[in-house]
């Protein structure tokens, strides 16, 4: 599949999802964000691969956000299909089962923060920078700043992060939860690689079904969360991968999981 504003690779069950627009700090347009769907769908689809990560092209950002001379003459009814395209693009990313890694260098803006908020985790360099700034320029955010930010790190920071516009840094989005950890810069892709690998080496089922019941547990009350994951859980005995998983714990002996 070839891509224009995006590069996806694949090798030992990982996936590559590289925003690759350099000189515009990877901001997002129309056909970027139709080629991250696009490319998410081929990723989703592919048996051969169990986790996906997601990063920028260059040194200087993860996404600096949506692209400002593609929304500068746009009315009202194309932002709202702009909005929409992100928000399924971004959706997609979140509501698929496979793990999906956000490996952020540099500026990750206004949609860049909304891309990575998408992705199950997030892993940042120290010269990171985060925020929401979309007040700045007179709009609110689109592609799900004003849900995915509350449920990340709190109402009242959320609030601060949209209303104020301004960024943080990398030690700032640690601190409230935003990012899981901060690792060096020369760093950054190996070690996203290696917690990639982690996650691939366990039983693929048991870690979508995980994030099946997370997803769908977020979204309702505490009861009917419990009852998700109770059927969830049974489910995971129908499975070849518990069978396995098991036996080679008794048998102290490494589990070979199929994926069945």
């Amino acid at each position: 599949m070839e891509f224009a504003n995006v590069i996806l690779e694949k090798a030992d069950r990982i996936a590559t999802l590289t925003i690759n627009r350099p000189k515009a700090l990877n901001a997002l347009n129309k056909d970027t964000l139709l080629e991250i769907k696009a490319a998410v769908e081929n990723v989703r689809d592919d048996d051969s691969i169990d986790v996906l990560i997601i990063t920028g092209a260059g040194d200087k950002a993860f996404v600096a956000g949506a692209d400002i001379t593609y929304m500068l003459d746009i009315n009202a009814m194309q932002a709202r299909e702009f909005g929409q395209i992100g928000q399924a693009a971004f959706s997609l990313i979140e509501t698929m089962s496979k793990p999906v890694i956000a490996a952020i260098n540099g500026f990750t803006l206004g949609g860049g923060c909304e891309l990575a908020m998408a992705c199950d985790f997030r892993f940042c360099t120290e010269k990171s920078q985060f925020g929401q700034p979309e007040v700045r320029l007179g709009v609110t955010p689109g592609f799900g700043g004003t849900q995915r930010l509350p449920r990340l790190v709190g109402l009242g920071m959320a609030k601060e992060i949209l209303y104020t516009g301004n960024n943080i840094d990398a030690q700032e989005a640690l601190r409230i939860g935003l990012v899981n950890k901060i690792v060096p810069e020369a760093e950054l892709m190996d070690y996203v690689k290696k917690i990639a690998k982690d996650i691939s080496a366990r039983g693929a089922i048991a870690v979508r079904l995980c994030k099946d019941a997370v997803n769908e547990g977020m979204q309702t009350d505490i009861d009917r969360a419990m009852s998700i994951e109770a059927d969830i859980f049974g489910l995971c005995f129908a499975t070849a991968d518990q069978k396995e998983g098991m036996r080679a714990f008794v048998e102290k002996r490494k589990a070979q999981f199929t994926g069945k």
